[in-house]
């Protein structure tokens, strides 16, 4: 008998605005049942934060190092998502004995996958404490640790999704801060790899020209108002990682948006948007074969401009996850509860040809309730 757990995803992205929260019903393997999603947004002062613990943890040569505001920054993360889960679950009329695990993703603030080191502020076991719940937490750590890049880690979920769709090749994108795409081939091989900036560079971009007072471009007007400089994306596309082949992956940090300095809000954002669409267009072109269809998630899929500009420039179909009966904000935080369960049952949650490891591997360490808390 195909045993089924009820799990709950917990997914903080690189774009830094808050937590999701999804819960399922799965095996691990074929059978998902996508029950509920929310969203709780960070709020000004949090993101702030945040912002200064990047900065902070740039000099952190070990996953578990916390000098300075570190602790205290994981420590209010930790119970911020312990509020999510009950906020949620009060909310959706969810009895929390219901639930048998909780897949936590904490925020990164750090991937280096060149050093073998990632680091995610998220104490795994006093969520485990807060919650009186099962909680699998520090997924990318084996994966890292057998050489891999850490990341991306929702492609096999995307496979397990792609079950009911008829499409091949598919590529799953997620545009987050970073973005990352997953191809589905004829026969279930997946590939996965970073592509490049996401939403990061526009959004910073927009939180400078605004002083703070907006934090993206919303649907992408203010691009779509703007020219692009076709030089600035000529000079960005020289980079080595464009070249560099797949699987690979990328700290939100590793590229910035002042190369637009200079430049008015309008063509900044235009800028910014087509070097994002460029270099999904030349990740595409390192997958070999081009999808049939591309399904955009995360926040990024509500920027029609981008979409867009990555449609002209890979002459592929771009869709947004809910024209594919799916849930483009729900994914990633749905993808994490299915890798608890599959960790929890030993299956492998990385592989070869999505993050570089030499063999498929399992991953993830538990906390459970009784366990003291970090």
């Amino acid at each position: 008998m195909v045993e089924v757990k009820r799990a709950l995803g917990l997914m903080s992205g690189t774009s830094m605005d808050g937590i999701d929260v999804a819960l399922i019903e799965t095996d691990g393997e074929d059978v998902v049942k996508r029950e509920a999603w929310a969203t709780y947004a960070y709020d000004s002062d949090l993101r702030t934060v945040l912002s200064a613990a990047l900065a902070e943890a740039q000099v952190l040569q070990g996953r578990d190092e916390r000098p300075g505001s570190l602790a205290e920054v994981e420590r209010v993360l930790t119970e911020r998502n312990a509020g999510a889960i009950d906020t949620f679950l009060s909310g959706k009329h969810i009895e929390p004995s219901s639930i048998d695990v909780i897949g936590y993703h904490g925020q990164t603030v750090l991937h280096r996958p060149g050093s073998g080191l990632t680091v995610q502020l998220g104490d795994g076991p006093l969520l485990s404490q807060l919650t009186s719940m099962p909680v699998v937490y520090y997924l990318s750590v084996a994966d890292m640790a057998g050489g891999g890049q850490g990341a991306p880690m929702a492609p096999v979920y995307h496979r397990a999704l792609a079950e009911g769709l008829t499409e091949r090749p598919l590529v799953f994108l997620n545009i987050g801060g970073v973005a990352n795409l997953t191809w589905i081939g004829r026969d279930g091989t997946l590939v996965a790899f970073d592509t490049g900036p996401g939403g990061a560079l526009v959004d910073d971009w927009v939180a400078h020209c605004t002083d703070g007072a907006r934090t993206f471009d919303d649907d992408g007007v203010l691009a779509a108002s703007g020219k692009v400089n076709a030089g600035i994306i000529s000079d960005f596309a020289r980079q080595d990682y464009f070249a560099k082949p797949p699987p690979k992956s990328l700290d939100r940090n590793a590229f910035v948006w002042n190369i637009v300095d200079g430049l008015s809000p309008e063509d900044g954002a235009a800028t910014l948007s087509a070097i994002t669409a460029e270099a999904i267009s030349r990740g595409l072109g390192q997958l070999q074969e081009l999808p049939s269809l591309i399904i955009a998630c995360g926040g990024g899929r509500n920027n029609s401009t981008i979409l867009d500009m990555i449609a002209r420039r890979s002459g592929v179909e771009v869709v947004r996850a809910e024209d594919a009966g799916l849930d483009g904000d729900s994914v990633e935080a749905e993808a994490w509860a299915y890798l608890a369960v599959r960790s929890q049952k030993g299956l492998p949650i990385t592989f070869p040809g999505t993050t570089g490891v030499a063999t498929p591997l399992t991953g993830g360490v538990v906390a459970m309730p009784s366990s003291p808390a970090a």
